[in-house]
C-alpha cells in the first residue's frame, strides 16, 4: 500500500459511484490536504507519456516476470542438484563404471567383442557386444556416459557448495553479540555464574583455542570457523580431479610399441588420439632409439627390475636427451611420457657350425601364472622321417638358454654371454 499525502482539486463528476479505490472522493474540498492509499501503483495509462496514454511499463512487467521466473527455475534445479541422495547415487555410478571397466578389455578392436560377448551365447545371459560398444564402454573413461556423469557429479558439488557450504560459513563469520539474559537462556547450552568476570572468562576461553571478542559487557567466543571451509575443499579437490580425468580421456594420446634392441621408432607413428581435443605437439616427430636392455635379479634367479637405455633425437638428427628409465621410473620430454611396462623376448642369435648368426624368432608360451617362457626351435634335416624335427631351445630370462635335441632330450643349459659350444645331434 502505497501511502500519499497530496493538494486535491474539487472534483465535479457525479457519477454516483461513490469513492473508488485509488480515486481522491469527489466533493473534496480545493486547496485542502488529503491522505489516499492506492493497494498498488496507479493505472499504467496515467503514468506513459504518448499521446494515448500508453508507455512501457507493459514491457518492464514481462521482463520482471520472466526474471523471476527465470530465479524460480535456477532455485528448483540447484535444490535438486544439491540433494545428498543424488550426489550418493552419482558416486555409486560412476564407481560401478569404473569397476566395470577394469573387468571389459578396454581399447580393443571390434572383432574381439564380438568373440568375448556373442549374440548366440551372452554373458550372464543378456550381456552381448552390443551393451559394450553402443555405450561406448570399450573405452569406458571416454564414453559419453562415464563423462555425462562426472559433469552431473561436479555440477552437484557446485550447486552444494554455493546453496549449502558457502551460507554456512557467512553464518559462522557473523559476530552474534546477545545482551539479554532472556535470548541467552533460550540457547541450546546455558549456564548462571553470578560471580563471574568476562575478562577471565576470555582468558579461559582462549585458552581453549577460542578466538574471543568482547564488546561493552558482552563477549563472543567462536572456534572451528575454518572446519567450515573443509567440505569446500573437498568439493573443490574433486573437480579438479574430475576436470583432470576428462581433459586426459578427451584431450591426450596413448599408444605402445615393442622396440628390440639397437632399434628405434618415432613417437607419432604409434600415438593414438583418445578424445576429440586431442592435438597433436611437434614433440611426435622426435625418434627415440632403444640403446640397451638390461636386467637385475635376486639371488633367487627372479627378475628384480629392467631397464632401457634411451636416446631421443629431433628432425636434424641431434640427441635432445637419452636416459635409463625402469619401472614406475619414466621418461617426460616435451609433455610425452614414456613407461617401460613389459618385456619380452624377440629373436635369439645363433650360430651353426661357424655360419651364421641367425635369428630364430622367439614366441611366448603360455604359462599359469605370472611367469615368463619363451621358445624357439632351429630345424634339422632327417632322411629317416617324414615329420619336422629339431633343436628345441627355452629361457624364461636373459641368462640361460635350455637345450633338448630332436628326441626331445634335455641336453645342456649355456648363458648367453658365455660364447661355450654346445653339440647336439651332430
Amino acid at each position: 500500500r502505497l501511502r500519499v499525502s497530496c493538494d486535491v482539486p474539487r472534483q465535479g463528476g457525479d457519477d454516483g459511484g461513490g469513492p473508488k479505490r485509488g480515486v481522491i472522493p469527489a466533493g473534496a474540498g480545493k486547496g485542502k490536504k488529503q491522505v489516499v492509499f492506492f493497494d498498488a501503483a496507479p493505472p499504467v495509462a496515467q503514468q506513459g507519456d504518448g499521446e494515448d496514454g500508453k508507455g512501457k511499463a507493459p514491457e518492464v512487467k514481462q521482463d520482471g516476470a520472466a526474471l523471476r521466473a527465470l530465479r524460480r527455475a535456477t532455485k528448483r534445479t540447484l535444490s535438486v542438484l544439491s540433494n545428498l541422495p543424488l550426489a550418493i547415487a552419482e558416486m555409486f555410478a560412476i564407481a560401478g563404471l569404473m569397476a566395470l571397466g577394469t573387468v571389459i578389455d578396454q581399447g580393443e578392436p571390434p572383432s574381439h567383442y564380438f568373440e568375448q560377448f556373442p549374440e548366440d551365447n551372452p554373458v550372464f545371459g543378456f550381456i552381448t557386444w552390443r551393451w559394450i560398444l553402443t555405450p561406448g564402454f570399450d573405452h569406458m573413461f571416454s564414453s559419453p556416459v562415464f563423462l555425462g556423469l562426472l559433469a552431473l557429479l561436479a555440477a552437484s558439488l557446485m550447486a552444494c557448495t554455493f546453496t549449502t557450504q558457502l551460507p554456512m560459513v557467512k553464518v559462522a563469520k557473523r559476530w552474534s553479540f546477545m545482551s539479554s539474559g532472556g535470548s541467552i537462556r533460550k540457547q541450546d547450552f546455558a549456564e548462571s555464574l553470578p560471580r563471574a568476570s568476562i575478562q577471565d572468562l576470555g582468558v579461559i576461553l582462549m585458552g581453549a583455542g577460542y578466538e574471543v571478542f568482547t564488546k561493552g559487557p558482552s563477549l563472543y567466543a567462536f572456534k572451528g570457523l575454518a572446519g567450515r571451509y573443509a567440505p569446500i575443499g573437498v568439493h573443490v579437490a574433486m573437480i579438479f580431479v574430475m576436470a583432470g580425468a576428462t581433459l586426459s580421456a578427451t584431450g591426450s594420446f596413448k599408444g605402445s610399441v615393442d622396440v628390440p634392441q639397437g632399434l628405434n621408432f618415432v613417437i607419432g607413428d604409434i600415438m593414438k588420439p583418445k578424445g576429440i581435443f586431442s592435438v597433436a605437439p611437434d614433440v611426435f616427430n622426435t625418434e627415440v632409439h632403444v640403446n640397451r636392455f638390461y636386467m637385475e635379479y635376486y639371488d633367487s634367479g627372479e627378475v628384480s627390475q629392467f631397464y632401457s637405455d634411451l636416446s631421443l633425437f629431433d628432425l636434424d638428427g641431434k640427441e635432445v636427451m637419452r636416459r635409463t628409465i625402469k619401472v614406475n621410473d619414466p621418461l617426460r620430454y616435451g609433455g610425452i611420457t614414456i613407461y617401460q611396462t613389459d618385456w619380452g623376448f624377440s629373436a635369439l642369435q645363433v650360430k651353426k657350425n661357424g655360419e651364421g648368426p641367425f635369428n630364430l624368432a622367439m614366441a611366448p608360451l603360455q604359462l599359469n601364472g605370472n611367469k615368463k617362457l619363451y621358445g624357439t626351435f632351429l630345424p634339422l634335416e632327417d632322411s629317416d622321417s617324414s615329420g619336422v624335427k629339431g633343436i628345441s631351445m627355452l629361457a624364461r630370462d636373459l641368462q640361460s638358454i635350455v637345450l633338448y635335441d630332436q628326441d626331445g632330450k634335455f641336453v645342456g643349459v649355456r648363458r648367453p654371454s658365455s660364447k661355450l659350444p654346445i653339440e647336439i645331434n651332430d
